[in-house]
């Protein structure tokens, strides 16, 4: 979550892959993976301290510059998902950072109330008839909160550079045992003959994980190679 805002120089924009009507399984699971970047909005109380940082590393224009590319690939995925004819009332929404809690829905409405693009399309396709789903380990996201708000509040850039550093290897570490809670999500509560549609920033990867027999398909972009997920 906060390594694709605070170092979004090293995002490339992703090639498109072959677009059109994604398919589900009759019998089967399938699960449409969605790679996502997360907007200032994503990030909540920590927005306005991570565009400062960035700006710090990049400058305006280059904030600017990213600001608008991430814009033009939330327009690509709205646009994709709305041409999108899966039997929704089948259909399971899984969602990067939300936790299971009981309160998802709220919280979807919440943020989409605030302007947060990727929970606006979440209510829509709820609308339709899709499941909004508890995804990750309130725990984790604890966790990780919590090393990100410690290196924003360093004070200046260099210490927060020092400070990401040395959290380097627990960052992976939290992404992974995040990927694995995620993956085990989907397992458990996916059911035969359920679409699932997964939201998911471009850094994650569940392939380690998820169930043999869930079909997953990537009809905007494709993955990303593994040492380009790296933080």
């Amino acid at each position: 979550m906060f390594h694709t805002m605070i170092t979004p120089a090293r995002t490339r924009t992703p090639l498109p892959t072959s677009e059109g009507q994604p398919s589900s399984q009759a019998e089967g699971r399938s699960l449409i993976h969605v790679p996502i970047i997360h907007t200032q909005a994503d990030m909540g109380a920590l927005s306005h301290a991570i565009k400062e940082m960035t700006i710090q590393k990049l400058g305006q224009q280059g904030w600017e510059r990213n600001v608008h590319l991430i814009d033009e690939i939330w327009t690509r995925i709205e646009e994709a998902t709305d041409t999108w004819s899966l039997p929704y009332e089948k259909v399971r929404l899984y969602q990067d950072g939300l936790p299971v809690c009981g309160r998802e829905v709220e919280i979807v409405t919440e943020l989409a109330k605030a302007g947060n693009r990727n929970h606006r399309l979440l209510l829509r396709l709820m609308d339709r008839g899709a499941t909004v789903m508890g995804t990750e380990s309130g725990e984790l996201l604890v966790q990780e909160y919590k090393m990100v708000q410690q290196i924003l509040n360093a004070g200046n850039s260099r210490r927060a550079l020092h400070l990401e550093a040395r959290y380097k290897a627990l960052s992976q570490a939290l992404l992974k045992q995040r990927d694995r809670a995620i993956a085990e999500r989907i397992n458990h509560t996916l059911r035969p003959g359920e679409t699932g549609l997964l939201f998911l920033g471009m850094l994650h990867s569940l392939a380690e994980w998820l169930a043999k027999d869930i079909k997953v398909a990537h009809p905007i972009y494709p993955p990303l190679p593994v040492r380009e997920r790296q933080p």
